[in-house]
């Protein structure tokens, strides 16, 4: 791939023996300078493929920023951060978050200190460019990752914005899941992009799928409960934030030890609640997105709710870069078909859960 001896050196010492099939393609052709549009799956190393590009291309004796890796949630932000941080750090390359949820005079202060990446969300980084404290004139290199995301209602306006400010000769590097949407994206401000699609059901392969009937929404719950003897650690996902908030409080007044993450919790109580996690203090963690999850090994993932998409449930029964575990699914009979449509979907089979034992935790 022609890398700096040192970046290599990098990768070897964090135990990437041979690139995954997304790393292979994408990073040859980033570092010949295309852009680049990479759809592939959850767990198939995107993450990785977006920081060794960008530390390819950092030169560490201009004090400038050079490099912008854009994503919509805090706490992939915040993941991506300890990827770039892990590769880069050892060779001098400062780099810093941005993200909603904190001090804008501390990023301000932070930024104009310089810095040669920056990793942050729509929202935090458009306002620190309108604040002429993220400097874009020497960036060479911007990568997004969940473009399909980046350019829902919800981040749009901001993240062309953030686009329009960048020099014209910048590097495009847009990934995103299996979807032939974000390729007709890149068409509007890309010209003539690599696009590579990578579909890589082996990361499935090591993961049992099961599913449990409940007679009704109401019922879910008791399931839960009966579930929570066997759990030695797990990950609950719920469709929406206020399901979170509920549950949580449901299992909290059982005495379980749970914690929890979504979007509208404040900062400081997300990372307290993934510390919490990581070192057992709680048991499960209870979310509605897979992103930022970093524990790996999660021995256990439930879907409280069935996900609306099929891409949704390779992202969340991969969650923290999973490859092996359970993964168990809430199903009231009458939506039986969402379960056979991920079935099809991922080239799975999805069997009945039989009777738990509480001797045998999982």
């Amino acid at each position: 791939m022609d890398l700096k001896p040192e970046l290599l050196r990098r990768v070897y010492e964090h135990g990437f023996k041979r690139p995954l099939a997304t790393q292979q393609r994408a990073i040859v052709a980033i570092v010949k300078g295309r852009s680049v549009v990479v759809q592939a799956q959850s767990g198939t190393g995107k993450t990785t493929t977006m920081a060794i590009s960008v530390l390819q291309q950092i030169d560490v004796n201009v004090d400038e920023t050079q490099a912008l890796i854009l994503v919509p949630t805090r706490d992939l932000a915040q993941q991506v951060l300890k990827v770039v941080t892990a590769l880069g750090g050892p060779m001098n390359v400062r780099c810093y978050v941005c993200v909603g949820g904190t001090s804008v005079h501390e990023d301000k202060a932070k930024l104009q200190e310089g810095v040669h990446v920056v990793v942050g969300t729509p929202g935090r980084v458009h306002d620190m460019v309108n604040r002429r404290a993220l400097k874009t004139s020497g960036i060479k290199i911007f990568c997004m990752g969940e473009a399909d995301e980046m350019f829902s209602r919800s981040f749009k306006s901001q993240t062309h914005e953030v686009l329009k400010g960048l020099p014209k000769d910048t590097q495009l590097v847009l990934c995103a899941p299996s979807s032939q949407n974000i390729v007709k994206l890149a068409g509007t401000f890309l010209s003539d992009p690599v696009c590579i699609s990578v579909k890589d059901e082996s990361i499935l392969e090591g993961i049992k799928h099961l599913y449990v009937t409940v007679e009704g929404e109401g019922r879910k719950f008791d399931a839960i409960c009966d579930l929570y003897v066997t759990i030695r650690q797990a990950v609950i996902f719920c469709n929406s934030r206020k399901k979170v908030d509920w549950l949580v409080e449901k299992m909290l007044s059982r005495k379980f030890a749970v914690s929890a993450m979504h979007g509208q919790i404040e900062q400081k109580q997300r990372e307290s609640s993934m510390n919490d996690f990581r070192s057992g203090t709680a048991r499960v963690l209870i979310t509605t997105d897979p992103r930022g999850i970093d524990v790996q090994q999660i021995p256990l993932v439930i879907n409280y709710d069935l996900p609306t998409e099929c891409e949704i449930y390779v992202r969340r029964v991969t969650c923290g870069g999973r490859r092996k575990g359970i993964a168990v699914n809430l199903v009231i009979k009458k939506n039986m078909t969402i379960l056979q449509d991920i079935e099809q979907f991922c080239s799975i089979k999805i069997a009945e859960m039989p009777p738990a034992n509480a001797a045998d935790p999982i």
